[in-house]
């Protein structure tokens, strides 16, 4: 499998502005993939999502953001689910593509900047983020989830997972319970339906990190 090559010094953000986990870290969401698996790259679905779709949770067309390499969408996919996941990292599109051609599943993947969801010009009846909501600070928050709007429908439904502030052993990028409720309140369009505790498998946690799973309707 032929993988993109590196970015370049002089704009590894390729004219996009970098997102505060870029921005701490000084590098682009795509230099995760270069040197093997990134920590949240399981080589599986989430079991959360596995859950989720076993409880018929996906309905219409699904739009998986933050997709990484592809095995959320993949799963989603192969349940008969017209499915788009993008992601901003090249590197791992190619992956995800090769997985879906090998695999023999049908399922497109973008890269699209995650502010920029309505250039897509679509509209979802289901949307997920799996690890994707927490890596934006609080300043980030508003933007991401107006364009989260943009392309969901009304009467949709968003899926959350992310890492919480509850328990040992969180992860990098930990998201109170009101944190959440906050980013998603009517006057943006949505209303929350549920926040439960759950766990997010990552290669650095022995049985997963706390997790918030949010059920978030479009209204």
């Amino acid at each position: 499998m032929k993988l993109p090559e590196r970015l370049g010094p002089d704009d590894p953000f390729r004219g996009r502005q970098p997102t505060s986990h870029e921005r701490m870290t000084g590098l682009p969401w795509d230099a995760s993939y270069h040197d093997g698996p990134a920590p949240w790259d399981i080589g599986r679905p989430q079991p959360a999502i596995v859950r989720l779709a076993s409880a018929g949770g996906f309905a219409g067309a699904v739009l998986d953001v933050g997709c990484g390499t592809g095995e959320n969408a993949l799963h989603v996919a192969s349940l008969g689910f017209p499915i788009l996941g993008v992601d901003v990292a090249e590197t791992a599109l190619v992956i995800a593509r090769k997985k879906a051609e090998d695999r023999g599943i049908k399922v497109e993947f973008a890269a699209v900047d995650a502010f920029q969801f309505d250039r897509l010009g679509r509209r979802f009846e289901t949307v997920l983020d799996c690890g994707l909501f927490h890596t934006f600070d609080g300043d980030e928050r508003p933007a991401y989830v107006a364009s989260l709007a943009s392309v969901t429908e009304h009467d949709g439904t968003l899926y959350i997972l992310c890492f919480s502030d509850h328990g040992p052993d969180t992860g990098p990028h930990p998201i109170r319970e009101d944190e959440l409720r906050a980013a998603f309140n009517p006057d943006r369009g949505w209303k929350v339906a549920s926040i439960e505790p759950d766990r997010i498998e990552t290669t650095f946690h022995n049985n997963g990190a706390p997790a918030w799973f949010a059920t978030i309707r479009r209204i």
